[in-house]
């Protein structure tokens, strides 16, 4: 049971990551103006590393109860744990550190622009989805459909 609720927080964490990136941002901006849509998005990658703390945290249990469990084989520090950890370790530094550089750097302080810094959030929130897909791809093959057992 407990592999089949990973999978299915892996899934929706993945497809919560998609729809900010691919459809609630960019249609906030063509839809919007400018101040509003960046105060519109703004909230969104709020909520979504709330998510992603959260979402990353129970996953990384489930996998240490599925590891000392015996339900999953190998080492205990496998992908199933790093990659969630490598997404919170993504939020972290794309949203609770960059996020008030980004605020200073609209007021004319920081060494780095504004630009610079939406840059280098983009990496991170590209590279923190990549590990979130991988990990909802790795971990739904383990689940059989119910006729196979």
């Amino acid at each position: 049971m407990l592999l089949r609720i990973r999978a299915l927080l892996a899934a929706l964490w993945a497809g919560e990551l998609l729809t900010v990136a691919l459809l609630a941002a960019p249609n906030a901006f063509a839809t919007l103006e400018r101040a509003m849509a960046g105060r519109y998005v703004g909230r969104l990658f709020e909520l979504d590393a709330r998510f992603a703390l959260a979402a990353g945290i129970l996953l990384i249990l489930m996998e240490r109860r599925l590891h000392r469990d015996g339900d999953v084989g190998g080492s205990a520090m496998n992908l199933g744990f790093l990659l969630p950890l490598l997404a919170i370790g993504f939020t972290a530094a794309g949203y609770y550190a960059l996020e008030p550089m980004m605020e200073a750097a609209r007021q004319g302080q920081g060494s780095w622009t504004f630009l610079q810094l939406h840059a280098v959030s983009m990496v991170f929130f590209g590279l923190r989805m990549i590990a979130v897909l991988v990990l909802a791809w790795r971990v739904m093959p383990r689940i059989a459909p119910a006729s196979a057992r």
